[in-house]
């Protein structure tokens, strides 16, 4: 009851709500499911959370290890070097293994680009699904188990294996890969306190000397042409050196020399440009004016 008072009069009072704020008490603390035998938390949302948090934490690691040291570069990629060796990430190494087999390429490459690595990938986003017994301890649970370790095994076993094998075509083709060339070549450089540079491409050879000159038509008949190109760069990452400052390293003799004996991997080749046509003149006019790829002072 409340009164007037100006008037006298007494008035009445009415409360349409309570304006007092219960406050809520929420457990935060999650049940101990040990308590109930033959149970076990729920996956969707409480476990399903738990491990997006552990992966997040992972993600960061691996993207810390990414950022902390560039990635090695070769070089630019070349169409005709038939001696590089190509190799996917580490990740896939298995998968790269898997198909150099007879059963997984071929006739049966269906078998091993779709089929198995849809099995294999399929059922473990299916897993969660799939297997949903309650049982967690790993020795009560046979089946999954023992797929789950047969696949471990099979993936660092192709793993192993696959790069085992390209250790061993390096050894036997001798090639050094392009991204260790290239770290050398720049380990060098600074030893040497010249820019080692950051970028793609490989040293510019000297430019052609005497590019007019008619022995430069010879070349382009000769078989000089099929290993060196027509522009003298040749392929140094199969072997085959540039001639582009040729004249620096050889005269017109040791040039003759290596023609007609051949050096390296190249083999004899004067009987062969004979064969094609071309005389002795011709092939000393080509030694003449090999001599003279000198690179510029």
């Amino acid at each position: 009851m409340a009164h007037d008072q100006k008037n006298g009069k007494v008035d009445k009072v009415v409360y349409v709500g309570d304006s007092r704020v219960r406050k809520t008490v929420k457990n935060n603390v999650p049940p101990d499911y040990s308590a109930y035998p033959g149970k076990s938390e729920a996956f969707i949302p409480n476990f399903l959370l738990k491990e997006w948090m552990v992966a997040v934490v992972f993600l960061v690691g691996v993207l810390c290890l990414v950022i902390s040291e560039p990635a090695p570069l070769g070089y630019p990629a070349d169409p005709k070097n038939t001696a590089f060796i190509p190799m996917p990430d580490w990740y896939f190494l298995f998968m790269y293994q898997l198909l150099k087999y007879p059963y997984t390429s071929e006739n049966y490459v269906v078998l091993g680009t779709l089929v198995i690595p849809g099995l294999m990938f399929g059922g473990l986003l299916l897993a969660p699904f799939l297997d949903t017994g309650k049982e967690r301890r790993f020795y009560r649970r046979p089946i999954a188990s023992s797929l789950a370790l047969l696949t471990l095994i099979a993936c660092v076993y192709l793993t192993v294996t696959s790069w085992h094998h390209y250790q061993e075509e390096l050894k036997a083709s001798g090639t050094v890969p392009e991204h260790i060339k290239r770290e050398e070549e720049m380990k060098e450089k600074k030893a040497a306190g010249q820019p080692a540079g950051g970028g793609t491409s490989a040293p510019k050879a000297a430019g052609i000397v005497a590019a007019d000159d008619p022995a430069a038509e010879i070349y382009k008949k000769a078989t000089c042409i099929s290993c060196h190109g027509g522009d003298l760069k040749g392929v140094p990452s199969s072997g085959f050196p540039a001639l582009r400052g040729v004249g620096d390293k050889h005269d017109k003799d040791q040039i003759m020399d290596i023609i007609k004996n051949g050096q390296g991997k190249m083999a004899a080749q004067y009987n062969d440009n004979i064969a094609k046509g071309l005389t002795d003149d011709d092939m000393n006019k080509l030694a003449d004016w090999l001599a003279k790829q000198k690179k510029a002072e």
